[in-house]
């Protein structure tokens, strides 16, 4: 799941208030959007039989079994789209294609690490995406502790030239919101491009994470332009503890760190899209997904093969009912999140002149433990088509912030931000950060009753949409003031 999309930053408690400037100002009065009554008695069934639907159980174990991990540029990547394809065709879609994306290609071959005074100690770590290679055979170089990244930020760089900077984020705990994760992530993000800025051979930071285990927690870092990328890893939370300890003994620390890591060129992978065609005439869709990449260290189950399981479940359940919904559904296996939503903004520019016809889009990339909650960001003649939304999926129990934005999810901001309308359904992160990025993401962590919830949802959300009166208010910048709110 992409860092900068958290939903817990601070900057959201002015949302509300920014969001009511932008309802009165960006939409002119116009007919409100409503859902047809006949629509909503299908969702009843609709809603039950997402419950008894084994599908997206299916989907997850297929792909994290036949492919595995799923390394954004790898051959394993490769064979995913693929695999995709195929499942999309033999699920009977009526329209399956791909569209290229292209970025840089990072590859991962080895890492490893240990203290080395004032004890000698392994530590368990992980390179994190982009990060450059150590010298072969490794380095070693003392290590300079740091609180906060602001504390980094206002170091003097002659006193970690040469050396490895080790910023000590406090340990997330583990909540429904996940809303540690935003400021753990600014940590791993920022904080390797500072600290080459300043000098510094390398970079550690304690994993964003809320688990007690030796499996560190991998994830992308950004060098700013003009900045030489380093070499940067994270510890796993014991080790970081280790670390910590170590530091106590009011001794000078050393780390030998060796990564074999970097960046080679560029690649060119695929989103895989599918399309569910509704029975209208006109060209407008619903959007939903999942990103088919994954990190290299599990088998990508929760992130996020189960996201394109229980998009493409709902889709397909939809598209089995007696009649089609009006508007057409479209289920897109993103390419590359992980790395920097290569996927979405691919999507966002070719799919731009036309985004007034992408009416709604709502994406799944948290895990696959139960929806908890829906937020939307809609014109405000279409507040009263989510309301209703909203209700029919009470009885799953996901309940509403009619105050709160949604851009969509992960991949869709980068779409939601030329103007798509946004549905966010947020799932329950409390067990989701205990393996996100790390070899511990595996079919196992994935709970079948949890998951079929989150189909039911989807398919009622993703089948009222379709069959809305009225759009959501999806046009070119349409949502720019309450992007800029954030």
């Amino acid at each position: 799941m992409i860092d900068r999309l958290f939903h817990g930053n601070p900057s959201m408690r002015l949302l509300p208030l920014a969001f009511a400037l932008f309802a009165t100002t960006t939409f002119a009065a116009d007919t409100p959007t409503t859902i047809p009554a006949a629509a909503l008695e299908n969702a009843v069934q609709l809603r039950e039989r997402g419950l008894a639907d084994t599908l997206a159980w299916d989907i997850t174990e297929g792909l994290t079994t036949e492919i595995g991990p799923r390394l954004a540029g790898s051959p394993a990547d490769a064979a995913s789209v693929e695999w995709m394809v195929a499942k999309f065709k033999a699920l009977g879609f009526d329209k399956v294609w791909t569209e290229p994306v292209t970025y840089p290609k990072w590859v991962r071959r080895s890492e490893s690490a240990a203290l080395v005074a004032p004890f000698a100690q392994p530590l368990y770590v992980t390179a994190l995406g982009n990060s450059a290679g150590t010298p072969a055979g490794g380095l070693t170089a003392e290590v300079v502790r740091f609180e906060s990244l602001d504390a980094l930020e206002a170091a003097d760089a002659a006193t970690l030239k040469g050396r490895i900077v080790y910023v000590a984020n406090p340990r997330m705990r583990a909540l429904v919101t996940g809303e540690d994760y935003g400021k753990g992530s600014r940590v791993r993000t920022r904080g390797p491009s500072l600290a080459s800025q300043k000098g510094a051979a390398a970079f550690l930071l304690r994993s964003v994470g809320s688990d007690n285990n030796r499996t560190p927690h991998t994830g992308v870092t950004t060098f700013a332009e003009g900045v030489q990328a380093i070499p940067a890893a994270a510890l796993s939370n014991p080790d970081a503890d280790l670390l910590e300890a170590a530091f106590k003994r009011g001794k000078p620390v050393s780390v030998r760190l060796a990564l074999d890591c970097g960046t080679e060129g560029t690649y060119t992978g695929a989103n895989v899209i599918a399309e569910i065609t509704g029975h209208g005439k006109g060209k407008d869709y619903v959007l939903t997904g999942g990103h088919l990449d994954s990190w290299d260290l599990g088998t990508g189950a929760i992130d996020d093969a189960s996201g394109v399981a229980i998009t493409t479940a709902a889709a397909h359940l939809v598209g089995q009912l007696p009649k089609r919904p009006k508007r057409s559904i479209r289920v897109v296996a993103f390419a590359n999140e992980e790395a920097g939503l290569f996927g979405g903004k691919a999507y966002a520019e070719t799919h731009r002149k036309d985004i007034a016809h992408t009416i709604l889009g709502a994406e799944s990339d948290a895990g696959a433990d139960r929806i908890v909650k829906l937020t939307a960001t809609v014109k405000p003649s279409a507040r009263g088509a989510i309301d209703a939304i909203a209700k029919a999926l009470e009885p799953l129990g996901v309940a509403y912030d009619a105050a709160a934005p949604g851009s969509g999810g992960s991949d869709l901001s980068a779409i939601h931000a030329v103007g798509m309308a946004g549905l966010s359904l947020h799932q329950d992160t409390s067990r989701y950060f205990e393996w996100h990025h790390t070899a511990n993401d595996t079919l196992d962590k994935v709970d079948p009753e949890q998951l079929r919830q989150n189909v039911a949802v989807y398919a009622v959300a993703l089948y009222l949409a379709a069959e809305a009166e009225g759009d959501f208010g999806s046009k070119p910048g349409a949502f720019a003031k309450e992007l800029g709110a954030h």
